[in-house]
């Protein structure tokens, strides 16, 4: 059973005006859920649930009972649009999964160890996180919350790469099988920025400008 139930309506009424009339009513939210054997159909959600669902990070990793009129699918966010400056969510999208078909979805990724990574605590070095999330595929029963990677024992100069993931079984990262040229980098400790000397020298030379103006007069 899915953490997450989202009740809907079949949405008729269509176009940019329904929806923003939909949106001003402040019930509902607009949405469409397409993909497997079926026609892409316009929904309506229930804005109360989806907008306590959109709070948690875990909802857009997760797989999700979305029930239309009393029927139930099962579906993962695949896209949502928002407001640019107010915190509506405008629409969303949803793709359909089915249990034995392997589908493509993208996942947070989290660090872990920073704290007491080497690099960051003895050696000055800072992370330069690279990507927040990455693109997985695998079956619905196997779909994680996300990927962790631990950064406690990397030293300044490391840089890992999607290869470097580890990946809980059942789960694969398509973009490698097209070559090493997509195995991008994820992360790297790097040596932190200071000032450095010419700054110094740059600041006394005009301490003593200063102090040679001041003689003169």
């Amino acid at each position: 059973m899915s953490e997450f139930t989202l009740n809907a309506s079949v949405r008729g009424d269509l176009g940019k005006g329904a929806s923003r009339r939909l949106r001003r009513a402040d019930l509902q939210v607009p949405a469409i859920v397409y993909g497997g054997d079926q026609a892409p159909q316009p929904i309506s959600i229930e804005k109360a649930a989806f907008y306590k669902a959109a709070e948690q990070e875990v909802f857009f990793s997760s797989v999700i009972d979305l029930v239309i009129d009393g029927k139930k699918q099962q579906v993962v966010v695949r896209d949502l649009q928002r407001h640019p400056y107010k915190p509506l969510i405008t629409h969303a999208d949803f793709l359909r999964v089915a249990a034995d078909e392997v589908f493509t979805t993208r996942i947070p990724l989290h660090i872990a160890g920073e704290e007491k990574s080497i690099g960051i605590k003895d050696q000055d070095g800072e992370l330069h996180q690279l990507t927040n999330e990455v693109e997985v595929s695998c079956l619905p029963k196997d779909l994680p919350d996300f990927l962790e990677i631990d950064i406690s024992t990397f030293e300044v100069g490391t840089i890992k790469h999607l290869s470097d993931l580890e990946l809980p079984q059942g789960v694969t990262i398509p973009s490698l099988a097209l070559g090493e040229d997509h195995d991008s980098p994820v992360l790297s400790i790097v040596k932190a920025k200071v000032r450095g000397s010419d700054d110094d020298d740059d600041a006394d030379s005009a301490e003593g400008e200063g102090e040679g103006t001041q003689g003169e007069e």
